[in-house]
């Protein structure tokens, strides 16, 4: 009778020992798993982070070059001291791209432009790029007049810029006076700030005081006007493609070391889990031998 339940009992025991192992096993084949999926993305990130260093270096150079001409069209409409006239219809330009994996970057102009609308709901709003419009037409569907797409892959070029300036100065239905252009401006390699640049009408410009000094011809005004809001509109489009460019570098970096953190746990987990399916069997082989 002794001997009969003692047998049972090792029974029992040995089906809970093989329940127990096939469910390590299970588990450390998981692990396992997810260890392989995360170690293939690591890689991903990591060819990602060069790609963006050699486009943010790229980018870097045309923003200079955008920079210095989007500044002389500045300190043009300083030194004239070109002032909003009261009443003034206004146009919001939101400058996005269609690319993401950039950190915040894409919402950070969204919530510039949200703030903006909320205190000037009647604007109308033109879009460049995808990421901005998904966001901005939950809240403001109505006040978007146009949107560009297909921006971001590459350095924005002039003839693009020329384009879309043309799109929007030529559409009647859109009426202003002002454009506000809502951009990313470049600070460095892992930091940037929303900003904005106000683009004048002629109207205005013409009657700035120290404007009205010099002689000038119509046809040149109207060229001049078309030129500036082009040139600050490339300014913006370059500066924001290379903030994205540096943005996206930085979180492939981040991704890239976070990757690497899960690898190293998931690797202690696993190692701590097949030494315990070890332990486990060597307990089994002694506990069988003093059976026995």
């Amino acid at each position: 009778m002794l001997a009969r339940s003692a047998i049972t009992a090792r029974s029992a025991t040995l089906v809970f020992s093989v329940a127990g192992q096939t469910r390590n096993m299970a588990t450390l084949k998981e692990i396992q798993t997810r260890l392989k999926s995360v170690t293939n993305i690591s890689k991903i990130t990591a060819s990602m982070k060069m790609i963006a260093s050699t486009k943010t270096t790229r980018a870097q150079r045309a923003m200079n070059v955008a920079r210095a001409y989007g500044q002389v069209s500045n300190d043009l409409i300083k030194q004239a001291e070109v002032e909003k006239a009261a009443g003034a219809k206004e146009l919001l330009i939101t400058v996005s791209s269609d690319k993401g994996l950039c950190g915040g970057i894409h919402s950070s102009l969204s919530r510039y432009s949200r703030k903006h609308l909320a205190e000037n709901n009647e604007v109308p709003v033109v879009i460049l790029g995808d990421k901005a419009k998904v966001q901005l037409q939950r809240a403001y569907p109505e006040n978007i007049r146009y949107s560009f797409n297909q921006l971001g892959s590459t350095i924005p070029t002039y003839d693009e810029s020329s384009i879309i300036a043309s799109t929007i100065l030529n559409d009647k239905s859109i009426e202003f006076d002002n454009a506000k252009l809502v951009y990313n401006r470049f600070v460095s390699a892992i930091s940037f700030e929303t900003d904005a640049i106000e683009c004048y009408p002629v109207s205005q410009i013409v009657e700035a005081p120290n404007f009205k000094a010099y002689e000038y011809q119509e046809d040149v005004l109207e060229n001049l006007n078309e030129f500036l809001f082009a040139n600050s509109l490339h300014w913006a489009l370059v500066e924001g493609h290379a903030a994205e460019m540096a943005a996206k570098r930085t979180a492939m970096e981040n991704a890239t070391k976070n990757a690497g953190d899960m690898i190293n746990r998931l690797t202690l987990q696993y190692n701590r889990g097949r030494q315990a399916v070890i332990t486990n069997e060597l307990i089994d082989i002694i506990t069988g031998a003093s059976a026995l």
